[in-house]
């Protein structure tokens, strides 16, 4: 099987060993080997992104334009192809992976378009015949480290954006997924990018990551994954001085109304705890719901859930696929029990399944009778698990969803404009969802949360130049 070689200075290079990727909907099936990255091939990786930052960064922008194009072409013409490569390794449905490698295509669409529009200001000083000038210039070097769940749209929202502004990337993808990256990777470099501006080491977090972290040369660091490597990203930075982007986890609120519309109110919940077999930082495993609509919502959510197709991912039909690893499968029955074993009551589902091939198939699981101080309403769990809560009114409702450490989502179910206009300014968090999926964003538009679920500012659209620029002030004496 022919191994894919990590991108170092515009070389591709070999490991001493590689990570084998294997089908989530088909254990028997592995997709490819894919080098693993020692530590030395990522200092490497950060000597040559910084060697090739000075002309990088000078670069015109019909250059970077015209890269960034070629590369969103190429991703949008091979959406299929892709996308399946996504749902064969990740596990969601092909539907979602074609999804999510359109989005992709057009996040680097939408920075091919942000090179051309690159802007400052012109301000008069204080001072008689002074001018003064406020440019964005970029950061440096930059270190990309992504999740498991998104292997190709946060990748692109990362990348994208930092080469746009002229940053220079030493990116590490996870190691559970490392194909759909490999890929971009490979469509930016065959688009033309010099050598050193994007290099690729793939590999274990605790040795790649780990020498990324403890790299005075990487200037800034981007992080999507767990809450507690979150924390040792941040650690790391402030000893080098380095700007720190982190979005972490979330326990994302849906509340119900009683005035809601009960078929909208049940599918937006399902498609916020289940779809994407709950793996989004984005899901909401607590669903809030009114005493008045909660025995109807309860019951419309079991028929609901009786009807969900939970099967290969490349199947058609599919509309769940497999939990992604042993491991977070694990974590997920492990969650389903500790729920029973707090008083929660198990409403639906939590069962494992077989299927036609072996895989990780898990029923989605309801829990009913529960309260927010439970462990299954107050910890991430990351599958397709979710708890309904019952509270008295909107009020309660509304301090019960803002009850978490956790501020990245925040969805209700309501006809009634006041109720939706005051949840809109009251949620804490930072995107609001009104009769949608808390799961779900455009790729134009600000991205991130609050609390401890982000650091720092925001991601995507024209909100990430926050981040991966910096701000000069220039005076000029006429």
């Amino acid at each position: 099987m022919t191994i894919h070689k990590n991108l170092i200075g515009g070389e591709w290079i070999g490991g001493d060993d590689a990570i084998r990727n294997i089908n989530p909907s088909n254990t028997n099936d592995v997709i490819g080997e894919y080098a693993r990255a020692s530590a030395d091939d990522a200092r490497a990786a950060i000597a040559a992104a910084k060697a090739a930052f000075p002309a990088w960064s000078r670069s015109g922008i019909l250059e970077r334009h015209a890269i960034l194009r070629k590369t969103a072409d190429e991703i949008l013409a091979r959406k299929d192809e892709l996308g399946k490569l996504l749902s064969r390794e990740e596990g969601k449905t092909l539907a979602e992976g074609i999804g999510e490698t359109v989005r992709a295509g057009q996040i680097f669409d939408f920075f091919a378009g942000e090179c051309l529009r690159l802007a400052g200001e012109v301000l008069p000083s204080a001072r008689p015949n002074i001018g003064v000038e406020i440019t964005r210039e970029p950061i440096g070097v930059v270190g990309i480290i992504t999740p498991w769940n998104f292997p190709t749209a946060i990748p692109a929202w990362k990348m994208a954006p930092a080469l746009c502004y002229g940053n220079t990337v030493v990116f590490k993808p996870a190691e559970l997924v490392p194909g759909s990256s490999w890929a971009i990777v490979d469509i930016l470099n065959r688009a033309g990018l010099p050598k050193g501006v994007l290099n690729l080491v793939m590999g274990k977090g605790s040795v790649v990551g780990q020498a990324m972290l403890d790299s005075p040369d990487v200037h800034a660091i981007t992080f999507t994954g767990s809450t507690g490597t979150g924390k040792r990203v941040a650690l790391a930075s402030v000893e080098h001085n380095r700007k720190y982007q982190l979005e972490m986890g979330g326990k994302n609120p849906f509340v119900v109304l009683d005035d809601a519309d009960l078929s909208v109110a049940v599918e937006a919940a399902v498609n916020s705890a289940f779809f994407s077999t709950g793996q989004r930082c984005t899901a909401s495993s607590r669903l809030i719901v009114t005493e008045g609509i909660h025995d109807r919502f309860v019951a419309a959510m079991g028929e609901r859930m009786k009807g969900l197709v939970v099967d290969d991912a490349l199947k058609a039909g599919t509309q769940i696929g497999p939990v992604v690893d042993q491991s977070q499968l694990n974590q997920d029955t492990d969650y389903i029990a500790i729920g029973s074993q707090e008083g929660a009551k198990l409403a639906f589902g939590g069962e494992l399944l077989k299927r036609d091939t072996p895989g990780f198939y898990l029923q989605p699981a309801l829990f009913t009778e529960a309260t927010n101080a439970m462990r299954i309403s107050r910890e991430e769990i990351f599958g397709p698990v979710a708890s309904v809560i019952r509270v008295k009114d909107y009020d309660e409702a509304l301090a019960v969803a803002n009850d978490t450490p956790f501020g990245l989502s925040s969805g209700i179910a309501t006809t009634s404009l006041k109720h939706a206009t005051h949840f809109k300014r009251s949620a804490e968090a930072g995107m609001v969802m009104v009769n949608l999926p808390t799961a779900g964003v455009d790729f134009h538009v600000p991205f991130g949360g609050r609390k401890g679920s982000s650091h720092g500012s925001r991601e995507q659209g024209r909100y990430a130049a926050e981040f991966y620029t910096t701000v000069k002030t220039a005076y000029t004496q006429a």
